[in-house]
């Protein structure tokens, strides 16, 4: 309610009505507000403050603050909304420490879609989604590291592919009974 239309003029029935000690605290809020802002001496201040303590009435009420100018009140900023494909980027950019490489995928697509989203529409989640984004590209790429150390040490263990011990024929020869043959085509 705003000072000075918060009550109802004395001619009304609601003007004739009680006022609350809530209502009166209400005013003298308002009173000190005008004095800090210079629209009230020290003794016009005294003296409103006394009219609204002993007032009666929401009429009464009035009469101390109609000749105040209405205080502006404060312009209601609207909430904006976090992304949900953000909020759910970052989740399974988290849940592939638990869950193993299985949320990378949709860590990465969530992310893409949450900021192409924020862009559009400007909620908030682009620190979310970013995040998700880094977590889900970091595992691709440790992922794709380790097949590939994986693979250089499986080959390094079983050494060149070209390097199959050869077969001498004396090697042979005991199981042909010391008998070298010799294989002719003809």
């Amino acid at each position: 309610m705003a000072v000075g239309d918060r009550y109802p003029a004395a001619g009304s029935a609601r003007g004739n009505m009680r006022a609350a000690d809530a209502d009166r605290d209400r005013v003298v809020e308002s009173l000190k507000l005008a004095f800090s802002e210079g629209r009230l001496s020290k003794d016009e201040y005294d003296g409103r403050v006394e009219s609204a303590l002993s007032a009666r009435t929401y009429a009464d009420l009035d009469q101390v603050v109609t000749d105040l100018p209405v205080r502006p009140t404060a312009a209601v900023t609207p909430v904006t909304r976090t992304n949900g494909f953000a909020i759910a980027s970052l989740a399974c950019g988290l849940a592939q420490f638990v869950f193993g490489p299985l949320p990378t995928i949709p860590a990465i697509v969530f992310g893409h879609m949450a900021r192409g989203q924020i862009r559009r529409t400007g909620e908030q989640g682009a620190g979310l989604a970013l995040a998700g984004l880094i977590l889900g590209w970091a595992a691709v790429v440790l992922g794709i590291l380790l097949v590939v150390a994986g693979l250089a040490v499986s080959v390094r263990m079983q050494g060149p592919m070209n390097s199959a011990p050869e077969r001498s024929v004396t090697a042979c020869q005991p199981l042909l009974g010391g008998k070298a043959m010799s294989l002719e085509y003809g």
